[in-house]
């Protein structure tokens, strides 16, 4: 029973999530409706977005220990070093990638504003450093907890992060015009283009 209804929660707290970000990514289409409050509203929404995303990882703790019955083994054949040692592998460069992406977004990151400038540094080679990065951290989590259907789980937040990123762009392209268009033709959305300006 406390399986089902931790999936349960966990498939509700994944839906929340996705649609509280994609509010939060939205201040510029949402002003058109709402004024000026549209920035403070979606800077609320990230934060109930990363609510939901804690809730999501109380989850897949959760999981380990009351793990539904599916046909998959509760934990992975091989020895849990070794889940560990792709954990670290693929979680290392995904973080940093993350924290700079954080950095260089600055207080953006969190609370969007209608007069921030369009971001430099890592941004300069790819659109989505901080999602490119967090989008592995669920798995990462997974791994960590040695939970084969956990790491499958996880590749759902793959096309969210995607569909996350795309509703992004459409609210910059509102909120910087033609100089986010040429800017999203020369830079990769999560891996850089050769061509690319440091």
């Amino acid at each position: 029973m406390i399986a089902w209804i931790n999936f349960a929660v966990l498939l509700i707290s994944t839906i929340l999530f996705l649609a509280f970000y994609i509010r939060s990514v939205s201040p510029a289409g949402r002003e058109m409706v709402k004024g000026p409050q549209a920035y403070q509203l979606s800077f609320c929404d990230r934060m109930l977005a990363g609510a939901f995303e804690f809730v999501i990882l109380a989850n897949y703790v959760i999981y380990h220990f009351y793990p539904l019955d599916t046909p998959l083994p509760a934990l992975f054949r091989w020895s849990w070093t070794i889940s560990f040692i792709v954990a670290i592998i693929i979680g290392v460069p995904a973080t940093i990638l993350m924290v700079i992406g954080m950095r260089d977004a600055g207080e953006e990151t969190l609370r969007p504003k209608k007069e921030h400038p369009m971001y430099g540094g890592i941004y300069n080679r790819i659109r989505h450093p901080q999602a490119t990065g967090e989008v592995f951290l669920f798995l990462v989590i997974a791994l960590v907890l040695h939970s084969p259907f956990l790491t499958l789980f996880s590749l759902i937040y793959f096309p969210i992060f995607i569909i996350i990123c795309f509703a992004e762009e459409q609210d910059l392209l509102l909120r910087y015009g033609e100089a986010y268009a040429v800017y999203c033709q020369r830079t990769g959305a999560f891996w850089p283009k050769r061509w690319a300006k440091l």
